[in-house]
């Protein structure tokens, strides 16, 4: 495997930031990936590193990056894989993408050894664009609309799927959707629920109570055509971001990225934009944001206001424990890892 070492733009003061680039000689585009933090069998800590895509492709590798076991899901050699969530070296949710029932989720409990199918779309306009989770036994995913609204499925046991009230759910504008690039145009915080959609109108959806009330909030970002909208949403504290643009014109920065302080109420935009079309946003820390796209990745200490380049990798996703533990994947298997560690 090739390591390739970035040096990112950092203070004098502080150390310098590194994103590790690892590609996995796979010809796939990686859109999902995951990391967990747990303790191994002497009780020591530890994290493993998950990632999917194209081609029914799943990876997963110990914390160091540095060697890649490729799994295989029966039967889902076609599919594409765009949301990932693990919990340890043994338990993780795969999604895939795609008209009704090309959207699946499959769970394993043994380490990618096999893969129970837990969830098939059945009707056609049925299409999983995000998984996410917040324990082994309760995960949710958005799907597009079905018959005007968006739907979300859930689990409570980690085994079987049902609808959330859906009559609950905001009306969908005509052509509106949300976008599988990274996965994460869906986040859970706490009882919070939020998405975000592009097409005719970029907007933020909100339940503050797992589902049983809705909102839906206007957003600054680009929109106006299918290609265009919120691609990826994150909170922390009271504090939350958004960004995406449109990925059919991935040079075009204005109104790219916006930020919220009061945990979504009220929107602005960037200051200071990144550089073009971004698919994903994570927290790093308390201070610290990253954001990728196809042209590049930026990092913001102020709460999205600014954004400062740090890389033209072309990456898809992110996923983040810490400033320690953040990973990213994109195009031609690339993998990369972040760290204030010099490799």
């Amino acid at each position: 495997m090739l390591l390739v070492a970035v040096f990112l733009l950092a203070s004098a003061m502080s150390p310098m930031p590194v994103w590790v680039v690892q590609t996995s000689g796979i010809d796939t585009n990686l859109r999902g990936v995951s990391v967990a933090h747990f303790s191994d069998s002497s009780g020591a800590p530890t994290s493993v590193v998950w990632a999917s895509g194209s081609n029914g492709v799943i990876l997963r590798s110990p914390r160091t990056g540095k060697e890649w076991t490729r799994l295989h899901v029966a039967g889902g050699e076609t599919l594409d894989f765009r949301s990932m969530r693990a919990f340890d070296e043994k338990t993780a949710y795969v999604m895939s993408s795609g008209e009704g029932e090309k959207s699946r989720i499959y769970k394993t409990t043994d380490g990618g050894q096999t893969w129970a199918l837990q969830f098939t779309g059945s009707r056609p306009t049925f299409f999983l664009d995000a998984l996410v989770c917040d324990s082994p036994k309760h995960c949710l995913a958005l799907s597009d609309p079905v018959d005007g609204r968006f739907l979300i499925i859930s689990t409570y046991d980690g085994e079987k799927w049902l609808p959330l009230d859906q009559l609950a759910m905001p009306l969908a504008l005509k052509d509106e959707g949300a976008f599988a690039a990274s996965g994460t145009c869906l986040a859970l915080y706490g009882n919070n629920i939020y998405f975000v959609t592009g097409g005719p109108a970029a907007r933020l959806f909100h339940s503050p109570d797992l589902g049983r009330r809705w909102s839906a909030i206007p957003l600054p970002i680009a929109s106006g055509n299918p290609a265009a909208g919120a691609f990826s949403v994150a909170r922390h504290g009271k504090n939350m971001v958004v960004v995406g643009g449109d990925y059919k014109n991935p040079g075009r920065r204005e109104r790219v990225a916006a930020y919220s302080h009061d945990a979504g109420r009220t929107w602005k935009l960037a200051t200071q934009s990144p550089a073009g079309y971004r698919s994903a946003v994570a927290w790093l820390d308390d201070r610290t944001i990253a954001t990728a796209g196809p042209s590049g990745e930026e990092i913001s200490t102020d709460g999205g206001v600014h954004w400062k380049p740090n890389s033209t990798l072309n990456l898809n996703a992110l996923a983040a424990l810490d400033l320690h533990e953040a990973w990213a994947v994109g195009a031609n298997g690339t993998i990369s890892r972040f760290s204030l560690e010099t490799p």
